[in-house]
């Protein structure tokens, strides 16, 4: 595997490097698709930016699942940085007065050396509220959404995806569910819900497996799981995100994840879309969870994208977002 090849001479750092980073120091993208099957390949490019640990590389690919790509990672050796994570405060599904930030902002409030943006969120009537899990430090920010409708009279409950951070350190991407009662599960498989079937029972103790009450000393939501114990499962049907008013998981789109390798290296991924840069769309879901299998994850998350989707490395922009600048968040994920 790429990252476990490049990683035997260990991690590049570059804290004696000055300098500013130029904008597209590397190859432009293919802008056509080629004729016959290109590997993933990824370029270090840690050195581009002042100032990081030596227990953090940055690579980037302009060719992923045989299309353009503007796409950048952020592997980490856990032994020399901290994951972090960041959100408003949100903790019932009750809606906050906490202001979203830009990874910009989060970036100056925590002090990172990369931010990525983390789950999903709305405001209504004046309140912000985050449909997705965020733990720190062992406080519950906010919990993955616990309902789901398409025409709000026929009412699904789904279970949604975790990365959860242990207190031995370890990682795990599973599925959770927060009851109103206060109960708050993780799964090792999600609930079977589809748009095309009757909905499930609500989830519990029991159902759709034997629940673990839920628990975590960092924790990111979003969904869907793209690996679980090393297998890509990409559940986008199960947590209900296809369908007019999910994240067009088979269409190609910014994308982040968030994902773990078996020696407890995390990688954080982005990638451009929506022809910010010419010729390049963006990924499936299902392909971003090949790509972080083919990088040696075997736990992993979907996380936020389109034009949530962005990752700052040393307080500088990675891809080209698609809103045109950043959009203010709920949560993030950050190495620091």
């Amino acid at each position: 595997m790429i990252i476990s090849i490049l990683l035997l001479s260990g991690l590049i750092g570059c804290s004696d490097t000055s300098g500013e980073v130029t904008d597209w120091p590397w190859d432009e993208p293919q802008t056509e698709q080629p004729d016959v099957d290109v590997p993933n390949e990824w370029t270090d490019v840690t050195s581009q930016y002042a100032g990081l640990s030596d227990g953090i590389m940055i690579m980037t690919a302009t060719m992923l699942e045989n299309k353009p790509a503007v796409a950048y990672i952020a592997v980490a050796d856990l032994s020399k940085v901290d994951f972090g994570v960041w959100g408003i405060n949100d903790p019932v599904l009750e809606g906050t007065k906490d202001s979203f930030k830009t990874p910009s902002g989060i970036n100056a409030e925590v002090g990172a050396q990369v931010v990525v943006n983390g789950g999903f969120f709305y405001s209504s009537g004046g309140t912000n509220y985050s449909s997705s899990l965020a733990v720190s430090e062992g406080t519950v920010l906010s919990v993955n959404i616990n309902y789901a409708s398409e025409d709000w009279v026929t009412m699904y409950y789904p279970t949604r995806a975790a990365f959860i951070e242990d207190s031995e350190g370890k990682f795990d991407a599973c599925w959770t569910y927060y009851k109103t009662d206060g109960k708050h599960y993780m799964y090792s498989q999600p609930s079977p819900n589809s748009w095309t079937e009757k909905p499930q029972k609500t989830p519990s103790a029991d159902f759709p497996v034997k629940a673990e009450e839920f628990a975590a000393v960092n924790a990111i939501g979003a969904g869907p799981v793209l690996i679980n114990d090393g297998k890509a499962v990409d559940t986008y049907v199960e947590e209900l995100f296809d369908g007019a008013g999910g994240i067009g998981p088979d269409s190609s789109q910014p994308r982040t994840a968030v994902g773990a390798t078996s020696d407890g290296r995390l990688i954080f991924f982005v990638c451009e879309g929506r022809e910010m840069t010419e010729g390049v769309h963006g990924l499936t879901t299902g392909e971003v969870a090949d790509v972080l299998a083919e990088l040696g994850c075997v736990e992993a998350i979907n996380l936020d994208g389109g034009g949530s989707s962005c990752m700052l490395v040393a307080g500088q922009e990675t891809i080209k977002v698609s809103d045109g600048s950043q959009r203010a968040v709920a949560s993030a994920i950050y190495l620091k």
